[in-house]
């Protein structure tokens, strides 16, 4: 995973904060006993997720690398051998 800018894009950051920011909120009226607003604050988590996922599909999400070719061709020997 070192070799790679997994999470480092635009869409991974924006969906993790809104989800943060809904975990937050959830946390908040957990403890004030409030299920109204600890089910509004899922809710905020769960459009974290859309949104990021709405930014990757505009394209601010990583793109797909090529794989090597030394990477795909034993990926291929080991298919064919099994």
């Amino acid at each position: 995973m070192a070799g790679s800018s997994h999470g480092h894009t635009p869409a991974a950051w924006t969906g993790v904060t809104i989800s943060f920011i809904g975990f937050c909120i959830s946390g908040a009226f957990m403890v004030l006993a409030n299920p109204l607003g600890f089910w509004a604050g899922l809710v905020v988590v769960a459009l974290g997720g859309v949104v990021g996922m709405a930014m990757k599909a505009a394209g601010l999400g990583q793109k797909q690398q090529a794989v090597p070719a030394p990477v795909q061709a034993r990926a291929e020997a080991q298919l064919q051998s099994s």
